[in-house]
């Protein structure tokens, strides 16, 4: 229950501060990279706000230093509306989620959620290789395949070959996103090549359970021309069968 925010904007502080410890987390601020990340060692909390804009040590920095010596903590990197090409910048470097300012309650409650979804899962199997768990169910003619965790390079084998097990007669696709579900980088690459393979064997493809926040950016970066999103599976599910 340890959060720490990192930020060179007083009010932003004093804002984080408020609904955290309202949401009974303890809480640790630092005004600027260099302090934030010896309060990291000193506190190692689970999840990490990390303003991306701030002077002398950015969160660019902030984030390489977290991945290299904590890399399971959870980082959420701050940042303006219109500074989603640092947002995927940061999703590069493996953090997990974003929020944007000026933050709201329901943004920071839902991103909150996602972290610790994503938090629970490790401590609970930690046996399971790194990377998303990627399941395929069938729903009649429609494949539906399901990713809880972290989607990135980890998890390019997996990936490979829950889509290779789509081949074959089928009405659609569903990839569907728990809400553990992440996306770094690398997750979002390996996406762009595997729908722009379904298009080209002519295969419908949605897209269910994916926060606001990555529907921001899969459309950002294209994928949204592959295809449809929906807020559930099932919604997903019974839109491929009609078509």
């Amino acid at each position: 229950h340890k959060v720490l925010v990192i930020d060179d904007e007083k009010a932003t502080l004093t804002m984080f501060g408020l609904f955290l410890k309202a949401y009974g987390y303890t809480v640790f601020t630092a005004d600027n990279g260099e302090r934030g990340l010896a309060l990291l060692e000193a506190e190692t909390p689970p999840i990490v706000f990390t303003d991306l804009k701030m002077p002398g040590m950015d969160g660019f920095d902030v984030l390489r230093s977290i991945k290299r010596n904590h890399p399971a903590t959870e980082v959420i990197v701050i940042t303006g509306h219109g500074d989603m090409d640092l947002v995927i910048q940061a999703l590069n470097l493996e953090a997990t989620d974003f929020i944007n300012k000026p933050v709201t309650r329901q943004a920071l409650d839902a991103a909150l959620k996602r972290a610790e979804a994503r938090l629970t899962e490790k401590r609970s199997d930690t046996a399971r290789p790194k990377g998303a768990e990627i399941k395929l169910k069938e729903a009649g003619a429609i494949v539906r395949i399901d990713i809880r965790g972290t989607l990135g390079q980890e998890s390019r084998a997996a990936l490979r070959e829950a889509f290779n097990k789509t081949r074959g007669e089928m009405k659609g696709v569903v990839l569907h996103f728990e809400i553990n579900a992440a996306v770094n980088g690398a997750g979002i690459g390996e996406l762009a090549r595997w729908l722009a393979e379904l298009r080209r064997r002519q295969t419908r493809t949605a897209i269910s359970g994916l926060s606001n926040n990555f529907q921001t950016i899969f459309d950002m970066v294209g994928l949204g021309r592959y295809a449809d999103f929906f807020p559930t599976a099932e919604e997903a599910i019974q839109a491929l069968s009609a078509g």
